[in-house]
């Protein structure tokens, strides 16, 4: 089971530039002794769940209260690697759909509200450091443009070594490279929809307020009789809640322990590199996978920000993962106070090996870390997302276990949560409604939640052994000839 956040977390470069008027916001200088709806969390998912909210007409006159154990966007949102990338090739047409439309949702957000948040349209380049790697890879987008092929038509396999080259890909026998992909700078884009929200009076946002417990409240309690379901206790004092939001994402166990085995935090670590002196800008995102050696389900990834037009223009290259040279325990960890500096060391020296950087390099044997931080994610245990309402707890609603891949995920899986609740609130069939969102590709089937999919989830494999197999190159995950030789590796 999670424990709450780390009281004192690794500096995040994202949170270099923090909003001065989100940093200990309390909305209201008093907890409210009660809302309509409650949202634990603030990163994309509880911002996207609070944004709909105010969008919608079904929820004028509804009160929204959002706590945050921290600061505002302070957890995974705020930590992680700076991309939006869909991976449209790894979890079938209908994800690869829904990954799409929740790209083009905060690409068109953005637009639309002109916000300063570094977002760049480049194509996303993954790379795959072993033959049997590159054939799945290959099988795999071959499947995809054949079962959808308007989707397909975004990707494209890349397996001559002059044409890898020219995406300044170090050596990989195949690569993919996917049209529609982005960076950007994750913690601005949630900042400026908090305080966008605060400032048109439709959200109550409780920075510092950890929730430690939630309790039901049971016919003939003070409150049930006008439609409060919940109390959530915190060390500020509790507040009674009609309708809950769990935004919690590696944390969720904390508060349902009955996810502990469903949603498994993990630790990760970030850097933030100096680029070297004259290198030119990277033209897509990368990801690396199985490079070095490394377990083909914790990739590494790259983005690069600007050298020009922004605050502090440096070229970063935003690089995480790190697992290669990681010495300690990542599943089940959910402490971002730590740093594993095995993990930073190899990310410094790595990018040297995987690409061709440019720019003065000569006796260069690492790169300079201006920030290394970890953070938090929840991996599910299928691979899948957990949206929709809590079996047996009736008005709380859940969207999180993005399996570090949230940003093209969290938006309208935060969305589809705000459309169920409020659809029940009129009435409407929940079973009725989610059938209607699948049908209309506005949730894919396999992440919404029930017990039929728990009670499956309860016979797969641990997410720790799941991890050992995948390292092994066992058949369980179509990686049969792991070769972990990498062609020109420097480190």
């Amino acid at each position: 089971m999670a424990n709450l956040p780390s009281e004192k977390s690794s500096a995040s470069f994202w949170h270099s530039e923090p909003s001065e008027f989100l940093l200990g916001h309390r909305t209201t200088a008093a907890l409210p002794k009660e809302a309509d709806v409650v949202i634990v969390g603030s990163g994309i998912t509880g911002a996207s769940a609070a944004r709909f909210l105010a969008e919608d007409r079904r929820s004028r006159g509804l009160s929204v209260v959002m706590l945050e154990a921290r600061e505002a966007c302070w957890g995974a949102t705020g930590r992680n690697g700076g991309h939006c990338q869909p991976l449209l090739f790894e979890r079938g047409p209908d994800v690869s759909a829904f990954e799409l439309r929740n790209y083009h949702t905060i690409e068109s957000y953005i637009a639309d509200n002109n916000i300063t948040c570094e977002w760049r349209a480049i194509p996303g380049c993954r790379s795959f450091w072993t033959e049997g790697l590159a054939k799945a890879a290959a099988k795999d987008v071959e499947e995809l443009q054949h079962a959808a092929p308007e989707i397909g038509k975004q990707v494209k396999i890349i397996e001559e070594e002059d044409e890898i080259r020219k995406l300044r890909v170090n050596g990989a026998p195949g690569v993919t490279l996917t049209a529609v992909a982005a960076s950007l700078w994750p913690y601005k884009l949630i900042a400026f929809i908090l305080e966008k929200l605060i400032k048109e009076q439709s959200l109550n946002l409780q920075t510092q307020t950890p929730v430690t417990q939630i309790k039901t409240l049971k016919p003939g309690m003070v409150g049930i009789a006008r439609g409060f379901r919940h109390t959530l206790h915190t060390p500020r004092g509790p507040i009674h809640a009609r309708h809950l939001i769990l935004a919690t994402n590696g944390y969720t166990s904390h508060l349902l322990p009955t996810f502990t085995s469903l949603i498994v935090p993990e630790r990760g670590i970030m850097t933030a590199l100096l680029p070297p002196k004259d290198s030119s800008i990277l033209a897509t995102s990368h990801g690396f996978v199985g490079a070095n050696g490394g377990n083909p389900i914790h990739d590494d990834y790259l983005c690069q920000r600007p050298f020009s037009g922004v605050s502090n223009a440096k070229g970063h290259l935003m690089f995480g993962g790190g697992t290669v040279g990681k010495t300690m325990k990542m599943v089940g960890e959910d402490d971002d106070s730590v740093i594993d500096k095995g993990s930073v060391q190899y990310l410094k020296k790595a990018l040297l090996g995987l690409l061709v950087l440019g720019g003065d390099t000569e006796g260069l044997e690492e790169l300079e870390a201006s920030h290394a931080w970890s953070g938090i994610w929840g991996t599910s245990i299928d691979h899948h997302p957990w949206v929709g309402a809590v079996p047996d707890m009736p008005n709380i609603w859940l969207a999180g276990g993005y399996s570090g891949h949230g940003m093209p995920n969290a938006t309208l899986c935060g969305k589809a949560v705000v459309d169920m609740m409020l659809a029940q609130e009129r009435g409407q069939s929940l079973n009725t409604v989610q059938e209607q969102m699948v049908n209309s590709g506005d949730l894919p089937k396999s992440y919404l939640i029930t017990k039929e999919r728990i009670e499956r989830c309860k016979q797969l494999d641990s997410v720790e052994v799941q991890d050992f197999k995948a390292m092994e190159g066992l058949k369980y995950f179509a990686l049969p000839d792991l070769n972990y030789q990498q062609p020109g590796a420097k480190l």
